[in-house]
């Protein structure tokens, strides 16, 4: 049986990365949706607190029937996830709303570093050496967009947006340390606390959406938030923390290119730039640094 165990830590290993791929190519189309010209007919100061509380709700609704609700709990951990959830979600989409698909994303991805801090910091987990050469390669990548993007037009949106990654950085600490709980709970808790803690503010706005409105909001719930999150945290049970920020780094470098490839929006070169070290940082990851096969 011992000689059984490597092999099934490999595959498990396997299984966790693909599923924290898939759910970075859904969460890539975040920009896609913010982006289209159903949600840019929202005004602007609406625009990020009502899509943001909308898509969670849509998100907390079509998870809801994969709970085992008899083996539901609540304790203080649960609650700091959520709320760190909560505050990721609107600053990212208000975020999305006041700068490029491109800055938004990359710089949300100032989460790899407070990850991997955390990661040490909590569970002693240092990561290979590959991890880290990444993460170096990422941290290049975030610092060249910020320093050449710094500019009165998209100061708001990028301050957003960093913000935005000490936030997520709680949620992957909190998804780790939760890894024992059923994913579709944990998932479910984080959408109806963030929507709930926006709903009394959205529900002031004078403005009625349309059905075509609804339908983009719906999809951006469903697809790009509660499916993707549920494989997020299935992954990340048996991935360290450390590599699951560096895979999940895939949505940045994707997300600029499905708005430039179908809404026409141009990132700056500066933006590309860093997001090309970012992908390069991965692909020496998993070709210099490959896992080893038992």
């Amino acid at each position: 049986m011992a000689s059984d165990h490597p092999s099934q830590q490999t595959s498990d290993s396997t299984r966790g990365r693909l599923l924290l791929l898939s759910a970075a190519i859904l969460w890539s189309t975040s920009g896609l949706f913010v982006k289209c010209s159903p949600i840019q007919a929202i005004p602007l100061e609406l625009r990020g607190p009502l899509v943001a509380c909308y898509r969670v709700l849509f998100a907390a609704a079509v998870i809801a029937p994969f709970i085992r609700w008899k083996n539901v709990r609540l304790r203080p951990t649960h609650i700091g996830m959520a709320l760190s959830y909560a505050a990721m979600n609107m600053l990212y989409v208000t975020a999305l709303t006041r700068t490029t698909a491109a800055a938004a994303i990359f710089l949300q991805y100032t989460s790899t570093a407070w990850a991997y801090l955390f990661g040490i910091l909590l569970w002693r987990e240092w990561g290979d050496r590959g991890s880290r050469v990444a993460l170096i390669f990422a941290m290049c990548g975030i610092t060249w967009i910020v320093v050449a993007e710094w500019n009165g037009e998209q100061l708001t949106g990028n301050l957003y947006a960093l913000a935005s990654g000490l936030t997520y950085a709680g949620v992957v600490i909190g998804l780790r340390t939760l890894r024992g709980e059923q994913a579709a709970w944990l998932v479910f808790l984080n959408s109806l606390v963030a929507g709930l803690v926006l709903l009394p503010w959205v529900l002031t706005f004078d403005v009625v959406l349309t059905p075509v409105q609804w339908t983009v909001i719906g999809c951006l719930g469903i697809f790009q938030m509660g499916v993707p999150y549920l494989l997020f945290a299935l992954g990340v049970r048996v991935v360290q923390v450390s590599e699951a920020a560096l895979l999940t780094l895939l949505e940045a470098v994707l997300n600029p290119i499905w708005v430039w490839i179908f809404i026409g929006e141009v990132a700056p070169l500066s933006t590309w730039i860093g997001g090309m070290l970012i992908l390069a940082g991965l692909v020496v990851r998993y070709t210099v640094f490959a896992p080893k096969i038992p």
